[in-house]
């Protein structure tokens, strides 16, 4: 009974010490994980002071619609913005699309069809606008009521997610997720809620910062017999 006692005193004690062990091994990664992790304020200042520098910008991406009946739509392009507030959305599968801002007037077009759509920029719900504070068009402090770190899964190694909810933005928009890169401060991708249920995401790649493309890109020439209306 003494040699039980004593053989069981034994494995609490040495439990005790692996689960000390262990706990401060624990810790210790947290701790170098909160160190090696930037601060909020250093995230939001790097990416206004990035963008808030930059020119323009040319990157190909890929968008995932998520329905909130289940649809999954994917589209891919290429992509032109440029100082101030214009932007190119050129889709280029699985169907041919033009979406154009001219910094005043939003245009979009569907190749084939018989009409276009044009909708002044400050009344766009286009889910493609938010893009534009890469040109530096907004302040994320003044824009966004509430900007934190969230735990959504980064598509990028070692990137992280911010959450912005907007102070103010059309009726669909709920919140945006952007991922960034803490070494450079680049937006990789960018996520965008609907009130819907439904959410746009957004990857980057191949981007080249400070591409400055002509103005001519950004004006919408309709193919001869398409007419534009005035978006409802």
């Amino acid at each position: 009974m003494t040699s039980f006692f004593l053989r069981d005193r034994k494995y609490v004690t040495r439990s005790i010490r692996i689960l000390s062990l262990s706990s401060a091994l624990i810790v210790g990664a947290m701790t170098a994980a909160r160190a090696q992790s930037p601060d909020l304020n250093t995230l939001i200042d790097g990416l206004q002071r990035k963008y808030s520098l930059m020119r323009g910008l040319e990157a190909d991406f890929v968008q995932v619609y998520h329905g909130a009946d289940g649809r999954v739509i994917r589209e891919s392009g290429h992509l032109l913005l440029k100082r101030p507030a214009k932007a190119r959305w050129e889709y280029l599968s699985p169907e041919h699309k033009i979406f154009v801002s001219d910094g005043k007037n939003v245009f979009f077009y569907v190749s084939g069809e018989k009409s276009a759509t044009r909708s002044p920029i400050k009344e766009s719900a286009d889910p493609q606008i938010p893009f534009l504070f890469l040109l530096g068009r907004g302040n994320l402090r003044r824009d966004f009521s509430r900007i934190e770190i969230t735990a959504e899964q980064a598509v990028g190694a070692g990137n992280l997610v911010l959450r912005l909810v907007p102070k103010r933005a059309p009726e669909q928009f709920k919140q945006l997720l952007v991922e960034v890169s803490p070494a450079s401060f680049e937006v990789r991708r960018m996520v965008i809620f609907e009130r819907s249920g439904a959410r746009m995401d957004f990857l980057l790649a191949n981007v080249r910062e400070n591409a400055i493309a002509a103005d001519s890109q950004f004006q919408f020439v309709p193919p001869q017999g398409v007419t534009v209306k005035r978006a409802e």
